[in-house]
């Protein structure tokens, strides 16, 4: 399944993007709330992209390679998975430092938010963050996600967000899903 908003195409990973997803999470910056430098070896890198690898095959969701529609740049990685300690369906995202600021943030969450109630007709999404990551909390604002408690997840404190399907609005703009390359787009608002 391919997810296109305004901005981005979002499509399953495969394994020849290993090597994005490495160069992506290597940036200190980047990987500040990721767990750090120590979190983002090829090692960790590589098993956690087996696990985003697995989420799709199991479940039918997870992290997906986000796209600029204008030249086909790899900005980053997001998408839905299941929340590694609780099984919840978590929403996340990361970028490539140069697309920080830019809105991907809200547009790949709000379009993951709106599969998540839309299509796989879930009952609720969370989000995670460290506390300090004011960036990420905002966009989890922005998109209607309420704060509920600050807990232990990837070996961390974060503070931790939910929406149900009641309370989410979807935003206004493109939002197409497609089976494949090629496909015709379906869902444009």
């Amino acid at each position: 399944m391919i997810i296109e908003t305004e901005r981005l195409l979002m499509r399953p990973l495969t394994r020849d993007d290993l090597p994005a997803l490495i160069s992506l999470r290597a940036d200190e910056e980047v990987s500040r709330y990721l767990g750090g430098a120590a979190m983002q070896s090829e090692e960790a890198v590589t098993k956690r992209f087996e696990f985003y690898l697995d989420c799709h095959a199991r479940h039918g969701i997870g992290m997906n390679l986000l796209l600029g529609k204008d030249g086909g740049e790899v900005l980053g990685w997001g998408g839905l998975q299941p929340l590694e300690d609780t099984g919840e369906i978590e929403v996340g995202y990361g970028f490539a430092k140069a697309h920080w600021g830019k809105g991907y943030a809200t547009e790949t969450a709000a379009a993951w938010l709106r599969y998540g109630f839309e299509t796989a007709q879930l009952a609720r999404v969370v989000a995670v963050a460290y506390p300090e990551n004011t960036a990420s909390r905002r966009v989890m604002e922005k998109l209607g996600m309420k704060y509920v408690k600050t807990e232990p997840h990837y070996n961390t404190d974060c503070v931790f967000y939910s929406i149900t399907r009641e309370e989410f609005t979807p935003r206004p703009g493109l939002y197409a899903l497609r089976e494949g390359p090629g496909a015709d787009a379906a869902g444009k608002s």
